[in-house]
């Protein structure tokens, strides 16, 4: 597979915390839907990583990858058009991640902002282990193992793609070139023939003495084109003409995805931390009585008391679900006190359970059939391995470890 392919190919996971909420497929899992059309998609569940955090208290994790597994059928995740696994299940994710921590620098995981964020949030928990501080090389294992152009992410996030970027350069910087590696480059172009040859020349001295991007771009959309070479021969000339050795492992890019930040029942962001979630597979009538029961504005005492829509959480569900008019319905009607808070909430209280209805009815065949959710993971973990061993069998080769025995 081209480094122009792989360009195409997206990973993402998520670790398992139980059944998943509304801020979950408003911020992540609309957005997969989508990605599936156009990307080759690899989406996992992140058992590992959420031994980093909760290693105390494993037992939760089995049941809520099952959960985690239904919600995502459930919210549109294909399965003919995604490939879905778990973390642990390809144990080649480890092995990578064992090889990276040997050429790693210890300064580039402490400096990774989350870390010590996370063990100032979570301070109650023992986090002076070495599994936390090496989990953004665990996720830079997940992103290179399948060599993924593309990992969506939120802003909070791209330092871990940059991270991950850092160490495919240092990888590919000391382990790229092989003995030979500039005359079998040569031996490559010259397997081009004349024509093209003197293209790529002339591409490679723009880029590399000029800083021709365009060049770059040009030069590698001339060697996806050859069919005359073999692979190993294309991944040679695209690290050639960047100026380094073969590209092994490919540097991710983040791929930005709008992450709307779901309001909870209390204004705040939506999260199970905070005891303010919608689920998304929750009963109808305890979704409406968690909206009838929202707190509002606490100016707004009585009927006739006029409302700031800006102090009020019901408010902030209106942005997310409600259109312009209804929107205009809602300012007018309570900063005027023509509308009373539970009629404010009645339209939300619909739109949730339009949006949640075709949820829970796909939901229902997987429910019903756990073993059909088990297949599901069983084949798209044989085609992870698949893509993860091709990955492992050539890191393998370069570090001296594919001697036989």
């Amino acid at each position: 597979m081209s480094s122009v392919e792989l360009q195409k190919r997206v990973l993402s996971g998520m670790r398992p915390t139980g059944k998943l909420h509304l801020g979950h497929y408003h911020g992540v899992l609309k957005n997969w839907v989508e990605l599936q059309h156009d990307y080759e998609c690899f989406f996992f569940v992140a058992d590992w990583h959420a031994l980093t955090t909760h290693y105390e208290n494993p037992y939760q994790i089995e049941q809520s990858v099952w959960d985690m597994m239904i919600d995502w059928l459930a919210a549109g995740v294909n399965p003919s058009s995604a490939t879905m696994f778990v973390q642990s299940h390809v144990p080649e994710h480890a092995e990578l991640h064992l090889l990276l921590s040997m050429m790693t620098p210890l300064g580039w995981l402490e400096r990774v902002p989350t870390y010590k964020d996370q063990q100032d949030k979570l301070k109650e928990k023992d986090l002076a282990t070495y599994g936390f501080l090496g989990y953004p090389l665990l996720q830079s294992a997940d992103i290179l193992v399948y060599r993924a152009g593309q990992v969506p992410v939120g802003a909070d996030q791209v330092a871990h793609v940059e991270l991950t970027r850092e160490v495919a350069r240092r990888f590919n910087h000391l382990y790229g070139k092989d003995p030979g590696f500039e005359e079998q480059a040569e031996a490559a172009i010259t397997k081009m023939g004349k024509k093209n040859a003197r293209l790529y020349r002339n591409l490679l001295k723009k880029f590399q003495e000029q800083g021709e991007d365009e060049a770059l771009e040009t030069a590698r959309a001339l060697i996806k084109d050859q069919q005359n070479i073999s692979l190993g021969d294309r991944e040679r000339l695209f690290g050639f003409i960047e100026g380094g050795g073969k590209v092994i492992l490919p540097e991710p890019q983040a791929l930005l995805t709008p992450s709307p930040k779901m309001p909870g029942l209390d204004g705040q962001k939506m999260s199970k931390s905070y005891n303010n979630t919608i689920g998304l597979r929750e009963a109808p009538d305890e979704v409406a009585q968690k909206i009838k029961t929202m707190q509002t504005d606490p100016q707004r005492v009585r009927l006739t008391d006029s409302g700031d829509p800006e102090k009020c959480p019901v408010w902030k569900l209106h942005e997310v679900y409600s259109d312009s008019q209804r929107k205009k319905w809602v300012q007018e009607g309570c900063m005027s006190a023509g509308i009373g808070c539970l009629e404010c909430k009645k339209p939300l209280i619909d739109a949730v359970l339009e949006e949640q209805k075709p949820i829970i009815e796909r939901a229902k065949q997987y429910e019903e059939n756990p073993e059909l959710v088990r297949s599901i993971v069983s084949e798209g973990t044989e085609r992870a391995r698949d893509a993860a061993r091709a990955t492992l069998e050539e890191v393998r080769q370069v570090m001296g470890l594919s001697f036989g025995g």
